[in-house]
């Protein structure tokens, strides 16, 4: 049982552990399906990993492989619903001044959790969506205040689901303050280039042309998808 030394190796049977209790503890209670958006039925704090090396972090990082967080370099226009809002960027680990990186071109948020089983199943149509749209508009998944304090977490999800689309957390839900994000995972937030909020759809989609569509209705935007 000597691997059970090495930090990444009990962070991995931990991240197995804690992933079984948040489901469980987070699970609704109303009968729902795995198909049917979910909603936190208790606030629940992340239990603690055990410590993590920088070098560590970095293996973690690179196995996740995400895309760049936006880039724009703002500022955020007067009444963004996002300006002030700073919160860390999965693929670095950095600050990330959401207001002024997204300014100037729409937004597609998708809020999700590594205990929404719908998510799992949601997020690879967001990370295809991504690549569609190219440079016509950001999208970037946000990962909920529950379990967004803990990166270790969040990035062995990302690996194991093996999707590249952006990703920042909300561990203190200030991007959910900001938007007026429902409680109910997942839902999707269309944020104009303007920073104003276009639509809010706790939903989730089962294509590709679907978030297409929502995203031409709303904001105007058509992005050819694959079939």
């Amino acid at each position: 049982m000597k691997f059970l030394k090495e930090p990444a190796a009990r962070a991995t049977i931990v991240f197995v552990v804690i992933a079984v209790a948040m489901i469980v503890a987070l699970w609704p209670r109303n009968g729902s399906s795995d198909d049917q958006a979910s909603s936190p039925t208790s606030a629940t704090e992340s239990p603690t990993l055990p410590p993590v090396s920088d070098d560590e972090m970095r293996s973690l990082r690179a196995d996740a492989a995400l895309r760049s967080c936006p880039a724009g370099t703002g500022p955020a226009a007067p009444g963004s619903a996002l300006t002030g809002v700073t919160v860390p960027c999965m693929q670095t680990g950095a600050p990330l001044d959401l207001g002024a990186a997204t300014a100037g071109k729409p937004l597609v948020i998708n809020m999700w959790a590594v205990w929404c089983l719908p998510c799992r199943k949601e997020m690879p149509l967001f990370d295809q969506f991504s690549q569609s749209a190219g440079e016509r508009l950001n999208v970037l998944a946000v990962h909920a205040r529950e379990g967004g304090d803990n990166q270790v977490f969040v990035l062995k999800f990302l690996a194991e689901v093996g999707v590249q689309v952006p990703v920042v957390t909300d561990p203190q839900g200030t991007i959910a303050k900001a938007l007026g994000a429902p409680r109910i995972f997942p839902s999707t937030i269309l944020v104009r280039a303007d920073g104003t909020i276009a639509k809010v759809l706790p939903q989730v989609f089962y294509s590709e042309q679907q978030i297409a569509d929502a995203v031409r209705e709303n904001l105007g935007v058509d992005v050819a998808v694959a079939s």
